[in-house]
């Protein structure tokens, strides 16, 4: 399957802005650009110097990103290596002045390298974000449970959207398609052919694409706005949470931070609808006809 996916590089934290998140990765990687291109002088001053640089780092990104995002980007294996060497690794011959510097070097034009990456990697999902779109994320539960199967399903009256002419984005994380491929094997055949009929739609609309992808044009008769599907794939080093529901609502939160407007989750689950309200999100309850009391 080619799939048209958004990967993060970074996974937000609840409530972060997006623009001072981008503004504080470009002033801890400037500030490891400076150490890093300063030269070479006394390997203990610049172990000093690389460490104070992590510190600080860890204090200005620690409520703005996760912790694994701070141990991919500033609190590697290299760091816990030098760390251990503070106040050790003092000896003044040749040998170990340069073995020193030549550590602290690598590790610092690695971080400075995964750094520009993050920059450049928020700086071009703000820029794709930065449409009129709607946002929402569909839990699994809408494509098995609609009237309507995916290619027919009207999002518009669903996000009780003033103007029903603008594109809806929906966004699909990982954690749904693999929900999906669960039931294709499902023992209700309705679920199994729901479950197929959704990924087989979704590998056709990303087919041919790394980006977005449409599902259904404009319509101008209607109005309706045009569909995009986009995929949600988990960011480097995330571990999904054990509650497949709790992952889809911290993802979505996560996409959220980084698209700079609100993003609705749509679910026929109570449950799931009152999870997401708690942790701040919008969240449309849909409902299915209950049908008369059971013996009546």
């Amino acid at each position: 399957m080619a799939v048209s996916y958004y990967r993060a590089l970074l996974t937000p934290m609840p409530g972060v802005g997006r623009d001072h998140l981008l503004k504080t990765l470009r002033e801890v990687h400037t500030a490891a650009s400076n150490i890093w291109g300063g030269g070479t002088g006394p390997a203990d001053r610049r172990l000093t110097e690389y460490v104070e640089w992590a510190t600080n780092s860890v204090q200005m990104l620690g409520g703005q990103i996760s912790s694994a995002d701070l141990d991919r980007l500033i609190l590697t294996r290299g760091y816990e290596r030098l760390l251990s060497g503070v106040g050790t690794l003092t000896g003044t011959d040749l040998g170990t002045q340069r073995a020193v510097n030549g550590l602290v070097s690598l590790e610092l034009r690695q971080r400075v390298d995964a750094l520009d990456q993050a920059v450049k990697a928020l700086t071009a999902q703000i820029n794709r974000w930065n449409g009129v779109d709607v946002f929402a994320v569909a839990d699994t539960s809408v494509y098995i449970e609609h009237e309507d199967k995916l290619e027919d399903l009207d999002f518009a009256p669903l996000l009780d959207m003033a103007w029903w002419d603008k594109p809806i984005r929906i966004l699909v994380p990982v954690i749904v398609m693999d929900e999906l491929d669960g039931l294709k094997r499902s023992k209700d055949r309705d679920v199994r052919w729901r479950a197929g009929y959704t990924l087989a739609v979704l590998d056709r609309v990303f087919a041919k694409t790394t980006g977005p992808a449409q599902l259904r044009p404009p319509n101008s008769d209607s109005p309706r706005g045009a569909v995009v599907m986009e995929s949600i794939f988990d960011p480097p080093g995330h571990v999904q949470l054990p509650v497949n529901d709790d992952e889809i609502i911290d993802r979505t939160l996560a996409v959220q931070a980084l698209a700079g407007r609100e993003v609705t989750l749509l679910t026929y689950d109570t449950g799931q609808s009152m999870r997401a309200h708690n942790a701040g999100l919008s969240a449309k309850k849909l409902t299915m006809p209950i049908g008369d009391e059971p013996g009546k």
